[in-house]
């Protein structure tokens, strides 16, 4: 069916928003994971080992490309597959089952972070102190926020929230203000082993 010139995808819309939900974590497994290659030589499915960056420069480069390739994401899906009046699921909601994956098989958590608009769950609220210090250098205009400690890497990147965002997140907004929401990336830094 056509509508202004744009097809509607009525019972194929949730298979191919599953299909780019498939796509981007298997992209995503790949870019995290560093494979040594005499590991690919391994067996199918042997035990898995983490490889987790040793070092921020390294955490950092890994997190802004899962910032851009979740935000790039999740910009195609509420373009292509996302009708207010039509959807079941959220396009942000589909993308949080792709973060459990990843929690789950890389150790990397990632959720969503409410910064210049109304958090449209009570989740994506600001938890911890970074969080809160996201919050402010994002609304400030900033790109990214991070922290970096003995063991973990933290990075938040800011998510444009387009017109089609506002008419939720900011209902009977008074001015064209650029408005953001927060990716939190957190990741292990790979402890160096101390020598005797």
């Amino acid at each position: 069916m056509m509508q202004a010139g744009r097809r509607v995808w009525r019972s194929p819309a949730i298979w191919l928003q599953g299909a780019c939900v498939a796509m981007v974590l298997s992209s995503l497994a790949l870019l995290l994971e560093e494979v040594p290659a005499e590991e690919s030589q391994q067996k199918a499915d042997p035990p898995r080992q983490m490889h987790y960056p040793t070092t921020a420069v390294e955490a950092r480069g890994r997190a802004r490309i899962l910032h851009e390739t979740v935000h790039g994401a999740l910009q195609v899906i509420h373009r292509d597959f996302f009708e207010e009046e039509e959807s079941r699921v959220i396009p942000s909601h589909s993308l949080e089952d792709v973060f459990k994956e990843l929690e789950r098989s890389q150790g990397i958590k990632v959720r969503w972070l409410a910064v210049n608009a109304r958090a449209m769950n009570v989740d994506n609220e600001p938890r911890t102190e970074f969080e809160k210090q996201a919050v402010k250098a994002l609304s400030a205009g900033k790109v990214e926020f991070e922290q970096v400690t003995d063991k973990e890497y933290q990075f938040t990147g800011s998510i444009r929230l387009a017109s089609q965002c506002l008419k939720c997140h900011l209902p009977m907004r008074k001015s064209n203000e650029a408005r953001v929401a927060g990716l939190v990336i957190s990741m292990p830094l790979k402890v160096a082993k101390k020598e005797k």
